[in-house]
């Protein structure tokens, strides 16, 4: 029976949008390197709160704030989105950039100066722009998932590089280093990285036919990679220019110790008191590392007790709330 009443309508408040945000890589997915894996893993990490697309440049998206990944690569991309004023716009400093670009190339420096926020991935690297642009800066550590620490084998030590084969990895310290130890059939080399240098390529080529005890494993997907981590006894990063590399977080975050060079991109991650640096292109000082560390268990076991005091820098939930709190003050929620 109809009873007369009308029935009121339900106002609702409309849900509000999360705002869209672009991130700019000069790399795409296919490359496998350090700025793919970090525009992904941030937008991942950005998904809750923002609607994420990552683009290798900017071509007029509409998105309310852009993040753009290396200041000379991603330098057109910078320039037209700041010209169209489409929003805030975050310039991610990587290696190459902040420890050569800003210095000599006039688009790198033109794109510090536009960008409304900048990021750094490891804490020295703050020191490295202008004074005047500090202010503008936010560290940010890398970030991954934890893994156990697993038991090795006491036979012999097993050292693992993983970088691409090009100048800036340095990888001719590894190459010597392997030289200088072919007397140790204790100490075993591994190199994980694919060969964008042909020369470098085909020195790794010479080098594993030369000494048996060194291997070049070629490019390997990032979930082999990160087995292999946590199964070396340590990793080496032997870097001239480092922005702060996302293996030196997943090494710590297995349990595994670090040799790397005395760079502040390394040295702005596992903090100035650590261990286990070498001189770059020390191949000695890096053979007499691994000589140590096969020969003095104290040693291994030091630094991991180092690399389990840095290991919560590089936590996923720190690095989202880094993240969102830089967009959050950017982008307040509409």
């Amino acid at each position: 029976m109809y009873s007369g009443l009308s029935r009121t309508p339900v106002h609702r408040a409309p849900v509000p949008q999360r705002p869209r945000v672009g991130i700019v890589t000069p790399a795409g997915k296919s490359s496998n390197n350090g700025n793919w894996q970090t525009a992904w893993r941030w937008s991942r990490l950005l998904a809750p709160g923002y609607r994420v697309s990552v683009l290798q440049r900017w071509t007029g998206e509409p998105f309310d704030a852009l993040i753009a990944l290396h200041a000379r690569r991603s330098a057109d991309s910078i320039r037209r989105w700041h010209d169209a004023r489409c929003g805030p716009l975050v310039l991610v400093l990587t290696g190459t950039d902040l420890y050569r670009d800003i210095d000599t190339d006039a688009a790198a420096q033109t794109s510090l100066q536009l960008a409304d926020r900048l990021v750094v991935l490891q804490e020295l690297g703050v020191q490295r722009l202008p004074p005047a642009l500090r202010a503008r800066c936010t560290v940010s550590f890398q970030s991954c998932a934890a893994r156990r620490t697993v038991d090795k084998t006491r036979r012999h030590l097993r050292a693992l590089m993983v970088g691409h084969l090009r100048d800036e990895k340095s990888p001719q310290t590894y190459f010597n280093a392997a030289r200088l130890l072919a007397a140790r059939n204790d100490i075993l080399l591994d190199h994980v990285g694919a060969p964008l240098d042909a020369a470098l390529a085909a020195r790794a080529q010479r080098l594993a036919c030369e000494q048996p005890r060194y291997r070049w494993l070629g490019a390997l997907d990032h979930a082999t990679t990160r087995r292999r981590i946590q199964h070396a006894h340590v990793l080496v990063h032997a870097s001239r220019i480092e922005g702060g590399a996302h293996v030196i977080a997943e090494a710590v975050r297995s349990g595994t110790p670090v040799l790397a060079s005395r760079v502040d991109g390394n040295v702005g991650m596992l903090g100035a008191d650590y261990a286990g640096y070498f001189e770059w292109h020390d191949a000695a000082g890096l053979a007499a590392l691994l000589r140590r560390a096969r020969d003095e268990p104290d040693m291994l076991r030091m630094l991991a007790w180092q690399c389990r005091q840095r290991a919560r820098l590089f936590e996923p939930s720190r690095e989202r709330a880094t993240l969102q709190a830089m967009l959050d003050a950017l982008l307040p929620r509409r």
